[in-house]
C-alpha cells in the first residue's frame, strides 16, 4: 500500500510540531526557511498524488490496517487530490507573502499556518464523516489563532463572532453525526452510501434530519445565505496572508456538500435522494444576489473582495444544485479560478494599503501611490479575472456554468442572476480601481518600498488565470473525469472498497 495519500496531512503536522521545539522554536528565519521547504514538498507530494489517482484510479489509504468501514480511511480520488493541490498552491503564495514581514506581527505564525494546511488537506482527503468533523476542528482552531494574529480591536471583535458561530456549527455537527450513526450504523462515506437506500421508512426520517443538519453546518462553512454574514468582516479583519489562505475555507464547505450530498444522498439514495436540492436552489440564488449587493456597498477593497468570495460561493452552490456532471465539472474549474484570484486580491489590497498611508484601501481620495504602475497592473489583471471578462479564467468558468443550465426554467433563473451579479461586480471593481488609482491629491511622499517576496507571491497567484485558459483543454478533461467519478455512485464506491480490502490482505 502506497503511503502517498497521507503525506499532505503528515508533512504539515510534523512541520508544525517541529517548529514548536528546539532548535527551530526561537528563530523566525528558521521558521521561514523550514516552512517554505515543507510547502514545496507538499506541492510535489500533492501533484504526485493527483497524477497517481488520475492514472491508477482512486487511492484508498487505511490507517493501522483497520479495514473500512471500521478504520480511519483516506480517499484520494481526482476531486480530493485536485482540492489538496489547490490548497498547497494557495498556501505557498500566502506564505511567501507572509515571509516578507507579516509573520513577525505575532507568535507562532508558521506552526499555526501548517496546522491550518493540515486541517484543510485532511478535510479534503478523509473518507469518514466523523473524521471530517475532526479535521474541521483542527483547521478551525488554527484559524482562530491566525485570525487574531498580531492583535487589534477589529481582529478581536471579528474573532469573537467567528468563534461563537463555529462553536455552534460544531455542536450541530455532532448532533448530526449522532443521528446518522444511530440510524445507519456507520460514518464511513462509502459504507453510508451503500446502506442509505436500504433504510426503512422510520429510519429514513431520522437520516433525512441528520443529513439536513449536516447541510446547515456545511452551509455555514461555505457562507451560504443566511449563514454568510460572518464572512465579510472576518475576512476583511484578517491579515493579508491569512485572508488569502481563508479563500479556500469556504471551498471546504462547498466540497463537503458536494462530497456528502452527492455520494450519500445522491441519485442512488432512494427516498433520500437529493434532499438538499429544494433548499440549495433558492439559497444559492439569494447568496449571489446579496453577495453582489455587498460588493456594491463595500467601502474598501478588502470588504469588496470578501463579498466577492460570497458571490463565488453562491455561484458554486448553483452549479451543484443542477445535479449533473457538466455542472459539477464547471464548478470544479470555477473553484480553481475563484480561489486563486480572490487570494491574490486580498494580497493586492494589502499592497495598496501600504502605499496610501492612513487612507489604506478605503475608497476615498488619498495621496498618490509610489508604485502605482506595478500595483495597478496587478489590480487590473485581477479585476478582469474576478468579474469574468475575457480572455481570463473567470470568463471561461462562468461560460461553463451557464452552459450547464438545461431547460427553459433553469436558464431563466441561472443566466439573469449570474450575469446581473457579474455586472454589479464589474461596476464595483471599476469604482474601486478609479478611486484607488486615479482619485489622488498631492505627491506620493515617502514611498514604501515594494517587497520582492510580496510581488512574487501576488504574481504566482495571478499567473494561474492565464494558465487555466491556456491549459483549459486538459484541465476541463480532468474536471469532467472527476465529476463523472463523483456521480458514478455505488459502482465506483464498491470498487474503491474492494481495492482497499484487497490491499489490506496483501
Amino acid at each position: 500500500m502506497s503511503h502517498l495519500p497521507i503525506l499532505p496531512i503528515l508533512l504539515p503536522m510534523l512541520a508544525a510540531v517541529l517548529m514548536l521545539l528546539p532548535p527551530l522554536n526561537n528563530s523566525i528565519s528558521r521558521h521561514r526557511f523550514f516552512s517554505m521547504g515543507v510547502m514545496f514538498l507538499l506541492i510535489i507530494a500533492s501533484a504526485s498524488l493527483l497524477l497517481t489517482s488520475h492514472e491508477q484510479g482512486t487511492q484508498v489509504y487505511v490507517l493501522g490496517g483497520w479495514q473500512p468501514p471500521f478504520g480511519i480511511t483516506l480517499v484520494a480520488d481526482r476531486l480530493s487530490t485536485l482540492m489538496v493541490l489547490l490548497t498547497c498552491v494557495l498556501g505557498l503564495g500566502a506564505q511567501l507573502y507572509a515571509c516578507a514581514g507579516d509573520d513577525k506581527d505575532g507568535m507562532y505564525f508558521h506552526p499555526l499556518f501548517m496546522f491550518q494546511i493540515m486541517g484543510i488537506n485532511g478535510a479534503f482527503l478523509t473518507g469518514d464523516v466523523f473524521n471530517l468533523f475532526v479535521f474541521f476542528e483542527v483547521l478551525l482552531i488554527a484559524s482562530y489563532a491566525l485570525l487574531i494574529h498580531g492583535g487589534g480591536k477589529q481582529k478581536t471583535k471579528a474573532n469573537v463572532h467567528y468563534v461563537i458561530l463555529n462553536l455552534v456549527g460544531s455542536s450541530i455537527f455532532l448532533f448530526a453525526l449522532g443521528i446518522l450513526y444511530g440510524t445507519i450504523g456507520s460514518l464511513n462515506i462509502i459504507d453510508m452510501a451503500t446502506k442509505v437506500p436500504l433504510l426503512d421508512e422510520h429510519e429514513q426520517a431520522l437520516a433525512k434530519a441528520g443529513g439536513l443538519l449536516l447541510f446547515v453546518v456545511f452551509a455555514l462553512k461555505a457562507a451560504l445565505l443566511p449563514l454568510h454574514f460572518w464572512l465579510p468582516k472576518t475576512y476583511a479583519a484578517a491579515s493579508a496572508p491569512v485572508a488569502a489562505l481563508f479563500a479556500i475555507m469556504t471551498k471546504v464547505g462547498v466540497y463537503s456538500i458536494l462530497r456528502v450530498h452527492t455520494t450519500i444522498f445522491g441519485e442512488d439514495a432512494g427516498a433520500l435522494a437529493s434532499i438538499v436540492i429544494p433548499w440549495l436552489w433558492p439559497l444559492s440564488l439569494l447568496t449571489i444576489t446579496f453577495g453582489a449587493i455587498g460588493v456594491l456597498a463595500s467601502p474598501n477593497l478588502r470588504l469588496t473582495t470578501a463579498n466577492l468570495v460570497v458571490v463565488s460561493a453562491g455561484t458554486l452552490m448553483l452549479a451543484i444544485a443542477m445535479e449533473r456532471e457538466a455542472a459539477t465539472s464547471a464548478a470544479l474549474y470555477y473553484i480553481l479560478h475563484t480561489t486563486l484570484v480572490t487570494g491574490a486580491l486580498f494580497l493586492i489590497a494589502d499592497l495598496i494599503s501600504e502605499q496610501r498611508g492612513k487612507a489604506e484601501d478605503r475608497y476615498v481620495m488619498a495621496r498618490k501611490m509610489g508604485h502605482s504602475k506595478v500595483i495597478g497592473i496587478a489590480f487590473f489583471m485581477a479585476a478582469l479575472t474576478v468579474v469574468g471578462l475575457p480572455p481570463f479564467s473567470g470568463f471561461v468558468g462562468k461560460i461553463l456554468i451557464l452552459q450547464s443550465a438545461h431547460g427553459l426554467v433553469e436558464i431563466m433563473w441561472v443566466w439573469p442572476v449570474v450575469l446581473i451579479a457579474g455586472l454589479a461586480c464589474l461596476v464595483a471593481i471599476s469604482r474601486a480601481g478609479t478611486t484607488l488609482f486615479w482619485r489622488s491629491s498631492g505627491d506620493a511622499g515617502a514611498v514604501e518600498p515594494l517587497s520582492k517576496l510580496k510581488l512574487i507571491a501576488v504574481s504566482m497567484l495571478l499567473i494561474a488565470s492565464p494558465l487555466l485558459v491556456v491549459f483549459g483543454g486538459p484541465i476541463t478533461e480532468f474536471t469532467d473525469l472527476a465529476a463523472a467519478e463523483l456521480h458514478a455512485g455505488p459502482a465506483m464506491l464498491d470498487a474503491a472498497l474492494n481495492s482497499a480490502h484487497e490491499g489490506g490482505k496483501q
